[in-house]
């Protein structure tokens, strides 16, 4: 596999209330989501941390998947590791484009600010 040029680093988390976490996660990260998508998911995206929240009530809690913003990738991509992690690697605008399909509507393109530095 080719070295990653890792901008952020992507946890996905499920939890039981979307609109509470929200409140929780912007109190705990000093930032708000820079999405949120279809009632159901959020998108904080704070220094070297992109994380995604999920409503998933009976997953409240438990880790989703891992991955991160690649600047040299050429494709999302989704595999499982040896331990059974699954693991996403792709660009921020690889991902707005995956959110943006999961949730019609949302429309969301990433800021020149939202994107990551080279170098």
């Amino acid at each position: 596999m080719k070295k990653p040029e890792i901008a952020r680093m992507h946890v996905a988390l499920a939890v039981q209330d979307l609109e509470a976490a929200i409140e929780e996660f912007t109190e705990r990260l000093g930032a708000p989501p820079v999405v949120v998508a279809g009632g159901e998911y959020a998108l904080f995206l704070v220094g070297c941390l992109n994380l995604s929240i999920s409503e998933i009530p009976g997953q409240a809690g438990k880790l989703r998947h891992l991955g991160f913003e690649d600047t040299t990738s050429s494709e999302f991509t989704v595999e499982t590791d040896d331990n059974g992690f699954m693991w996403e690697r792709f660009t921020l605008p690889q991902q707005a484009q995956e959110i943006n399909e999961r949730w019609p509507g949302t429309d969301w393109t990433p800021s020149p600010e939202q994107l990551p530095t080279k170098g």
